[in-house]
């Protein structure tokens, strides 16, 4: 029987109890098929099962406790890929063990031997969540950046929720990010995100201040970098960011795009990108002030190593099916089934949206990089960030060098 398909122990034995009763009463060739049937289903000798159909099911408890399946080299490799993916839950970590495993120990960074790699594939999640406590302990999770403590222009946009089991990639949610610090005056760094919902892909620029020129300019960048075409664009209400800027750059720059937007008082309508806001900007650049064009620079050459890091290693899990739970009449609880955890790469390439060439030149990047070195590199850029002199009180800062090489105002005199 396939390993998804096998029953545990106490779908075993709920079996085993209802074909009990019907084994007892029925005669010698009933008994036979009957037999036949649970040996078929569940694998066990048939003399285990008729001492089971003479016994009492209830399970005893066990009088010797199992010592651990995995040692010591299995913890080892386990701790550096957890922490090489920014350490994920045990969902997200358990399915990529075998093949990360095998990608550090291309670029020396664990001894991967076959009998290792045997066991990583078959550890389960639940063993890979008492393990990562064992690793807790030993190693206290670092410290990390914390939270300090009527637009006119949507007139004709049609609102709506893009579901979460759409099949297509290029519905993307969007948002825009202020690093203001405790003030919003003057112009400072914005983090503008663009998260696929089908395959969870995101998109990551910064932009000194919200005009128009610094708009383009990172829409245009994540136009020629993603890897699949856009279908829907799909913000919120705020006018920070629907605005008259995105509205004539998605209207008449790409037509082909649909432009949708969140329906008021529906925060939930914009859940994935709002998560990505705290996983993926929040988490590593917290709430400070960032307003200088250096600071702007040293951020976008951050979101470019995150945008291999996340998009290519880390695992992500999509919600499959939801579950009320009623008890007298009310809801109690809401119970939610998970997917098997996969890069936004992989989810991709599952979907036969990319091009073979873009497709291999991406699995060409993610086998030759090192992913972690990369995450160190990311960390010490964030150390470089925060090191980079803010803006002068009073003065403005020039935008242009913030701009993409590519961009044609970038290459000329900047307007009187």
């Amino acid at each position: 029987m396939p390993i998804h398909t096998r029953m545990d122990i106490h779908q075993r034995r709920k079996y085993l109890k209802m074909m009990q009763e019907r084994y007892q009463l029925s005669n010698r060739p009933g008994r036979t098929f009957l037999l036949n049937e649970m040996e078929e289903m569940l694998g066990l000798h048939r003399k285990s099962l008729i001492r089971l159909m003479h016994s009492d099911l209830k399970r005893k408890p066990r009088r010797k406790q199992r010592g651990r399946s995995y040692g010591p080299e299995v913890d080892d490799a386990i701790r550096v890929i957890w922490e090489t993916l920014d350490y994920p839950c045990a969902e997200r970590l358990a399915p990529a063990l075998p093949w990360m495993a095998e990608l550090l120990a291309d670029h020396d960074e664990v001894s991967a031997p076959p009998e290792l790699l045997e066991q990583l594939s078959r550890v389960s999640i639940s063993t890979t969540g008492r393990i990562l406590k064992r690793i807790r302990q030993d190693m206290p999770r670092p410290p990390r950046k914390r939270p300090k403590s009527g637009n006119t222009v949507t007139a004709g946009i049609p609102m709506r929720r893009i579901p979460r089991d759409e099949q297509q990639p290029g519905h993307l949610e969007t948002d825009l990010v202020h690093h203001c610090g405790p003030s919003a005056s003057g112009e400072y760094v914005h983090s503008l995100q663009m998260v696929d919902v089908t395959t969870g892909w995101s998109e990551l620029v910064a932009t000194l201040g919200r005009s128009y020129l610094v708009i383009e300019d990172g829409f245009s960048r994540i136009l020629s970098r993603i890897p699949f075409p856009i279908i829907e664009v799909h913000p919120d209400n705020d006018s920070v960011f629907l605005n008259h800027h995105s509205k004539t750059f998605w209207g008449d720059k790409v037509p082909s795009v649909h432009l949708s937007r969140s329906r008021p008082w529906h925060s939930n309508d914009n859940r994935l990108v709002e998560e990505k806001n705290s996983s993926l900007v929040r988490k590593y650049l917290g709430y400070d002030r960032l307003d200088s064009a250096a600071q702007a620079l040293a951020v976008n050459r951050l979101y470019d190593k995150i945008w291999i890091y996340y998009n290519l290693f880390l695992p992500v899990m999509h919600l499959e099916e939801k579950t009320y739970i009623t008890r007298e009449g009310q809801t109690s609880r809401v119970k939610r089934r998970f997917d098997v955890a996969k890069t936004p790469f992989d989810r991709l390439c599952a979907t036969k949206t990319i091009s073979p060439e873009r497709q291999e030149a991406l699995e060409y990047l993610r086998s030759q990089t090192n992913p972690r070195r990369l995450r160190r590199e990311i960390y010490d850029l964030i150390d470089h960030i925060f090191s980079l002199p803010g803006a002068n009180p009073g003065v403005t800062e020039d935008v242009f060098p913030t701009l993409s090489d590519s961009n044609p105002m970038k290459k000329g005199d900047p307007p009187e």
